[in-house]
């Protein structure tokens, strides 16, 4: 069976989207999701993402990292989705409904709220997630956040300076974080959040949308900046806002870049 995709990619964190949604697709398992993120054998991307019908929302959206693992949320890969579809949507993801609007070369995208509870993001044991008193080299107290997926957030005075390479997956797989872990790095120069992310199943990033949720929400909740916020990655600038007990507001560009298509059982 041959498959239609469209490759697109937000700040460079790029996906491949298959879009079920008229025409079902063959059964995904996480094997034929990790070939298709393969950059060398398969297309190549972060996340492949898949849209499908929904009776809860306007479609569906699942999401597979490039390991082959599914996830609950995926910011950059909801505002292409946004520009993919067209038009506003509310759309069901594992993480819950999110609430897309497409812009000029990109998205509005409501996240929904963050959740702080320790057992939400979750964590093996009770404790406070806004200043965890826990420590990983020189990486501690770090802040806990879940934006339909869970992340962690260190505020440090150089995240350029942090190794992230070597630091990222001893922390992703800590047994503290059961479902594992996305690890973020910030510091805040000029009132502008600088950022880098560990993502879990995909490695370092050149931008994570709910990484600069997470984070956004965790510097606004300790008073290191306001909001709208401004989150510098290393692909671009996202705008961030947020304000306690309403939700999180991401709004930043996505771009297509070409569309193919291939025979499954290549894959399979």
């Amino acid at each position: 069976m041959r498959i239609p995709f469209t490759k697109m990619h937000g700040l460079g964190n790029d996906f491949i989207m298959l879009d079920g949604r008229s025409n079902s697709l063959p059964d995904l398992t996480s094997a034929v999701a990790a070939a298709l993120a393969n950059r060398h054998t398969g297309i190549g991307c972060d996340q492949l993402i898949v849209l499908e019908p929904s009776n809860t929302a306007d479609f569906a959206m699942r999401i597979f990292n490039a390991d082959g693992g599914e996830v609950e949320a995926c910011g950059n890969a909801s505002r292409a989705v946004a520009l993919l579809h067209g038009a506003q949507a509310r759309v069901e993801t594992s993480g819950g409904i999110i609430e897309l609007s497409p812009t000029k070369g990109g998205a509005r995208v409501d996240m929904g709220p963050p959740r702080f509870d320790w057992d939400a993001i979750p964590l093996d044991y009770p404790m406070d997630t806004s200043a965890m008193p826990v420590s990983w080299d020189d990486l501690d107290t770090p802040a806990a956040v879940n934006v339909g997926n869970p992340h962690v957030i260190f505020f440090v005075r150089d995240s350029e300076a942090v190794p992230l390479d070597r630091l990222g997956p001893i922390i992703e797989h800590d047994p503290l974080f059961p479902e594992r872990i996305n690890v973020n790095v910030a510091d805040i120069r000029d009132g502008t959040i600088h950022l880098r992310v560990w993502e879990r199943g995909v490695g370092l990033t050149k931008a994570c949308g709910t990484g600069a949720c997470a984070t956004a929400v965790a510097a606004i909740r300790q008073g290191l900046v306001a909001s709208p916020a401004t989150v510098r990655l290393p692909g671009g600038v996202l705008t961030i806002e947020w304000e306690a007990g309403s939700s999180i507001i991401m709004e930043g560009p996505a771009t297509e870049s070409y569309r193919g298509s291939f025979e499954w059982d290549d894959y399979a």
